[in-house]
């Protein structure tokens, strides 16, 4: 039971990443692909109607892990409480710039709140990236199973490093790209013209970046934890998440560059989940390893709750997620299409 719940949350956040993300990245690009007030509108249009909907995946992630890994929950958000603290303000900032500009009509105000959605979304894929890096490279855990980490020490990751070292700056740095070149491509999928070419070039031009910083990343968390590769030794058939990672950064470059952009954007949904899978097959059944001494890494056999709730808890489970897919299934499928400004709320 606790490998199925390990893979039920690993699915909701991956979820997350890929539906969150396109609109995160969408911020990004908010300020560089738009030219004008009405471009801009054009792309808080493509993400109006589902943009809130999809951090429900996040919100819900953290309740599963709440139930399902009680002890990694205490100890996770005690450790990232500045962190935490700092994406939560980053949400909300996030949330005043969109619904702020839609009901300004001075150009002044619309600029600023224009620059607060940009930053926030920018910021968010960087501590996104940062946190998963910590996970990765590991945390100062106690034989209690807690941990504190400053937000940086000396920026090295042996010793007592901090939330911000070499490694997980690394790991920010292509959350920002990756996520930049998924909303990109959304954004291409989504308009039309002159806006839906910049998008789609924008992704274009950072597809060198992302590879280069994909071969980069693999080198350094090797550098960083060679324990990774153990489960790869293992199991053979994990040959087939690098190739699926080269594949879908091959179906990227080739399909952008000529105006197939939903196949452009299923490689970057692609790429996105052979890269997380990848990191969580290595870290099974790690959930939060320590830097200080494996023994005392969280698994998921030492965080777990007990069996008897993990069992009932898989019922209420599966009946939410039937109702939440079927919900964004359907909302997804009336907003289907380009987006138009006739009769649009942004």
């Amino acid at each position: 039971m606790e490998t199925l719940w390990f893979i039920i949350v690993a699915l909701m956040l991956t979820t997350y990443v890929l539906l969150d993300g396109f609109d995160l990245g969408a911020g990004v690009i908010y300020l560089t692909v738009a030219k004008n007030s009405q471009e801009r509108r054009m792309i808080l249009r493509a993400i109006g109607p589902v943009w809130d909907g999809n951090e429900v995946w996040l919100i819900a992630a953290g309740g599963t892990l709440y139930f399902a890994f009680p002890l990694l929950y205490a100890s996770a958000f005690s450790g990232f409480y500045l962190p935490l603290m700092i994406v939560l303000w980053l949400l909300i900032l996030r949330a005043i710039g969109i619904e702020f500009r839609t009901h300004m009509e001075n150009p002044v105000w619309q600029a600023f709140f224009d620059v607060v959605f940009f930053g926030s979304s920018a910021l968010l894929t960087i501590f996104f990236g940062v946190a998963f890096g910590n996970v990765v490279r590991g945390v100062p855990l106690g034989q209690d199973g807690y941990f504190f980490e400053p937000l940086w020490t000396n920026f090295k990751v042996s010793g007592h490093p901090g939330i911000l070292d070499w490694y997980t700056v690394l790991a920010g740095v292509i959350a920002l790209v990756t996520l930049t070149v998924h909303g990109a491509l959304y954004i291409a999928v989504k308009t039309e013209g002159d806006l839906s070419l910049r998008a789609r070039t924008t992704a274009v031009m950072l597809w060198p970046v992302q590879f280069f910083l994909t071969c980069i990343s693999l080198l350094a968390t090797y550098f960083v934890r060679p324990r990774l590769l153990h489960n790869y030794g293992q199991h053979p058939v994990s040959i087939l998440i690098p190739i699926l990672m080269v594949t879908s950064l091959a179906l990227i470059i080739w399909s952008a560059p000529k105006g197939k952009e939903k196949l452009a954007f299923s490689g970057s949904c692609l790429y996105i989940v052979a890269m997380l899978i990848g990191a969580v097959f290595a870290l099974y059944p790690d959930v939060l390893p320590a830097s200080t001494d494996p023994a005392y890494s969280l698994t998921i056999y030492n965080t777990a709750a007990g069996h008897h709730g993990l069992i009932v808890g898989i019922a209420w489970w599966s009946l939410a997620a039937v109702i939440t897919v079927g919900y964004f299934v359907f909302v997804y499928r009336m907003f289907k299409g380009k987006v138009q400004l006739e009769g649009a709320s942004h």
